[in-house]
């Protein structure tokens, strides 16, 4: 197959639609915004919107039957790429347009690189994240912390409504939740949800009897364990840094790993909707390109939204913006590096099994108590 020719760029500038479905921007408009202030040649505005995963790969599909093109990049995490690649919505980027993308996958670290697969050429990976499964608590509530499921469900179940969780298919810890239990329970298939969770499902549901409402995203239950309402739920290495930069959760509060856990990383996808005119997209794969280079990865360490963030080799905090690199010395782990060396890793879920276990824990586990 020949490879696409790169198309031509502009002879005068375009106004790029970037649409975020994962919370990115947070990690990238600043690096978008410095594209663009370099290169007025080409870019005229950027507009940022931001949209639930879920409902996206349904608002592109109606766009690409009537023709429409209304959004040139999508910022996304594993949910709405998976969906995208499920229903043929992404240009195809490698190999097509692996001319604007020279040796992308070398210099990707190890484990974005696995990331990366997940995406099966429709999409880069953009920012990485060794996420979780981890429970945050406030230790003046929580005296005995469980290390185990079974401790955690005990835990729950002598303090009713006292721990939650985001659905899964709009929160990164939710979901790195919902993956990591079939590794801790000895699950059949960890990586099949339909034949191999069997204890996973169960221990869901027996969880289920001790909370009260799963909140429709990560943000919500951060706020509730803040004020106090609740006292313990799972996060990731982001969601604990980053809501105790901002202030919604206390500096105090503490992490811990689950006994003999297994890390399930997790990463933010560039992906370009089908129907982008050539003109745009020559200017999207050029930004694309700059998302990758040291300088503007340097700019996803933030304040620790999807610690550490950068995908690719040699960025160091060093690098980062000082904010950044203060305010991830005053509230990051040291605990952090032990924990991310001793336990094993593996990537999200391929994308069907995401699809599935989704559909799934909304059917059996959330569905009457979501809000």
């Amino acid at each position: 197959m020949a490879l696409a020719q790169a198309p031509q760029l502009p002879k005068s500038p375009v106004t790029i639609n970037v649409v975020d479905v994962a919370g990115d921007l947070a990690l990238t408009q600043g690096a978008i915004e410095a594209y663009q202030a370099s290169h007025p040649n080409l870019v005229a505005k950027v507009n940022f919107t931001k949209a639930p995963a879920p409902e996206l790969p349904a608002k592109l599909q109606a766009m690409q039957a009537a023709g429409r093109s209304d959004i040139d990049l999508v910022l996304t995490g594993v949910v709405a790429l998976s969906a995208g690649i499920d229903q043929g919505l992404w240009v195809k980027m490698l190999p097509d347009h692996a001319a604007s993308f020279p040796a992308v996958l070398d210099n990707y670290l190890p484990a974005a690189r696995k990331m990366q697969d997940l995406a099966q050429g429709q999409a880069l990976v953009v920012t990485f994240m060794p996420a979780g499964p981890l429970l945050e608590y406030n230790p003046d509530k929580v005296k005995q912390v469980p290390t185990t499921p079974a401790e955690l469900l005990a835990w729950c179940k002598a303090n009713p409504n006292r721990f939650g969780y985001a659905r899964p298919a709009n929160s990164g810890p939710g979901f790195t939740f919902l993956m990591g239990l079939p590794y801790l329970l000895g699950d059949k298939d960890p990586r099949d949800p339909v034949k191999g969770w069997d204890k996973t499902w169960a221990f869901l549901k027996e969880l289920d009897t001790c909370i009260e409402y799963y909140t429709t995203g990560t943000g919500a239950i951060m706020k509730e364990l803040g004020e106090g309402s609740r006292d313990m739920t799972v996060t990731m290495t982001g969601w604990d840094l980053n809501p105790r930069i901002l202030g919604i959760v206390p500096k105090n509060y503490k992490v811990t790993p689950f006994k003999n856990m297994t890390w399930v990383n997790d990463a933010h996808y560039m992906a370009v909707p089908k129907g982008v005119p050539p003109d745009k997209l020559a200017v999207v794969l050029d930004l694309m390109a700059y998302m990758l280079k040291p300088e503007a990865q340097a700019l996803t360490y933030d304040k620790g939204y999807f610690y550490p963030g950068p995908s690719v080799k040699n960025v160091p905090l060093s690098m980062a913006p000082k904010e950044s690199q203060d305010a991830i010395r005053e509230f990051g782990r040291p605990e952090y590096e032990g924990w991310l060396a001793q336990y094993p890793h593996v990537p999200t879920l391929e994308a069907k099994a995401v699809v599935e276990a989704f559909r799934r824990w909304d059917s059996e586990v959330g569905a009457k108590k979501t809000k």
